[in-house]
């Protein structure tokens, strides 16, 4: 059947490319390519393998992205932190077994992007016996769509195509409100209206910003209503955010000028004076006695979360928002590594779905009213105290990352490839460079709109091509181009290295959608992939402006 005549009916209500699209149950991939084909990037979810091989084989589109994944649980789309204009179902629903239909519209109903579409196809008539299927029905859709928000816009009924007299079709089209998130006013109204007698409630919701921006990818999407993540996590930025406030004094609630009195700053606190907050990074490693001292302040941190902010942050009834769980502390033996596995150990913390959302969507523009917050409470906290503070200095000390850039590592390892006389290729245009006076090293994705020094993505670049680049995100044809010199680099620079391995898979595994396959060569090719992913968010979450590459 060709998609162009079997969805006529159905073209007026698709969106205007270009736009992310969903194929869920794509088979083969004939609608994806169609799709691919009017200027749609596409995800086609399938969880057959020999479909998934058939369709990669048939339709090499660079717009089409292969994943396997299934309903209801669609755990590894969650991952990709994306939001699709257009998700489509056809002649899938029949195949969810009816217990799992609430699930599984609630997930599809958590990707959409205001005023995007549901399209669901519906095959109506006796099941097929020699297949899993179960009966359907419109109202059954349509009763999904009212409970979860969405409403109809289209419903187009038709005969069977392959001539199954008694088998029909109906084709339903919903629409998510194009109304703004609904979280919004709720964190508005915890930032600025909620009674705190402390910073920890600012605190949480920006660890929480930050581990949705940055670290987005260590969240478990295995709930329905909530998001949980590694409390671990929560607490590794705690620390970092507080630790230049409490070293210079800054009051974090009425009472206490110095942190005294503040439940996580204790001994391991003080002992973690000669540590720079941007050494406390997920992927950091700390031997012996540091490892112990990290190990205790993390714990302090993390039991201070789950017993002050996460406890008294409540709904209206009453019940936690963000109900935590404090497991313990670890007890480190000679090195502790700050990975995954490590952070899960503290315990967890569950968010809302629908803030999780807010949240991974539009971090940039929450943290701001975050810090501007925290730095009139500060003010009006040392005033009670009798003491004046600037509010450009606390700012500043709640500022994220050193305000230098850190691409030192970076710098010194081309300096050896030189001095070994290993070529070095200015990664955009793939020209050698032959002088080190002549050579930048390059965010990939530009730290003024997204703060990641993680080593995938700083690239060695010629000084006239960064420049030229300068704050604008590489196109996905020039981040294509690049595909091959950026492996190479990394594999030069870190993946054959005993000391950067691990370090540059974990952060990662971190920062981006990445689950790292076995062997090295797929390794690198899924990390290319989630960078693709990331490069898309940020260009449709932040309007970031693209750069088409060096001109031939």
């Amino acid at each position: 059947m060709q998609p162009e005549a079997l969805h006529a009916r159905l073209l007026p209500f698709l969106p205007s490319p270009p736009g992310l699209v969903l194929d869920i149950g794509a088979g083969t991939g004939r609608d994806a390519a169609w799709l691919a084909g009017k200027g749609f990037e596409v995800w086609a979810v399938e969880p057959e393998e020999g479909f998934r091989r058939i369709g990669q084989t048939l339709h090499r589109s660079p717009t089409v992205h292969w994943l396997d994944d299934r309903l209801p649980d669609l755990a590894k789309v969650h991952k990709l932190g994306l939001s699709f204009d257009l998700i489509w179902a056809s002649a899938v629903w029949m195949h969810v077994p009816p217990a799992d239909r609430g699930r599984a519209f609630r997930r599809i109903a958590t990707l959409l992007r205001p005023g995007g579409r549901f399209v669901v196809s519906l095959r109506l008539g006796p099941p097929d016996p020699d297949r899993a299927m179960f009966p359907v029905s419109s109202e059954e859709i349509e009763r999904l769509a009212i409970v979860h928000g969405l409403r109809t816009v289209g419903r187009i009924d038709d005969h069977d195509r392959l001539g199954r007299h008694d088998v029909r079709w109906s084709n339903l089209v919903l629409q998510l409100p194009d109304d703004g998130s609904e979280a919004l006013p709720l964190l508005r109204s915890i930032i600025l209206e909620d009674v705190k007698a402390a910073t920890y409630k600012l605190a949480l919701l920006r660890v929480l910003a930050k581990a949705a921006d940055t670290a987005g990818s260590l969240a478990r999407h295995d709930g329905e209503a909530f998001v949980r993540l590694p409390l671990g996590l929560l607490a590794l930025f705690w620390l970092r955010m507080f630790k230049p406030l409490i070293e210079l004094g800054y009051p974090q609630s009425p009472r206490h000028g110095s942190g005294a009195g503040l439940g996580f700053v204790k001994e391991p606190f003080h002992a973690l004076r000669p540590v720079a907050p941007t050494e406390l990074r997920v992927g950091a490693r700390f031997a012996a006695e540091l490892a112990s001292t990290v190990v205790r302040a993390l714990g302090d941190c993390a039991r201070t979360i789950a017993e002050m902010p996460a406890h008294y942050i409540t709904w209206p009834d009453g019940r936690p928002m963000f109900p935590t769980t404090y497991a313990g502390r670890p007890r480190p033996r000679g090195s502790a590594v700050l990975d995954p596995e490590l952070l899960w150990t503290f315990g967890y913390s569950d968010v809302p779905v629908e803030l999780w959302w807010a949240l991974r969507r539009l971090a940039a523009w929450i943290e701001p009213m975050l810090v501007a917050e925290w730095v009139r409470l500060t003010r009006a906290y040392a005033e009670r105290q009798g003491r004046s503070l600037s509010g450009d200095a606390i700012a500043q000390s709640l500022r994220w990352i050193d305000p230098k850039r850190d691409t030192g590592i970076v710098r010194a390892l081309v300096g050896r490839m030189f001095e070994k006389g290993t070529p070095v290729y200015c990664i955009w245009s793939g020209k050698k460079i032959h002088d080190p006076s002549r050579i930048e090293i390059d965010h990939c994705f530009p730290r003024t709109v997204w703060p990641c020094d993680d080593l995938w993505n700083l690239l060695p670049a010629a000084v006239e091509v960064n420049q030229a680049k300068r704050d604008r995100l590489p196109s996905r044809d020039a981040l294509l181009r690049a595909r091959e010199r950026i492996a190479s680099f990394w594999e030069t620079a870190w993946t054959r290295s005993e000391a950067f391995a691990e370090r540059f898979f974990l952060e990662a595994r971190a920062s981006l959608p990445f689950e790292p396959a076995e062997g090295a060569e797929s390794r690198l090719d899924d990390l290319f992939a989630a960078m693709e992913v990331q490069r898309m968010r940020l260009r449709r979450d932040q309007l970031v402006p693209e750069w088409s590459g060096p001109q031939a």
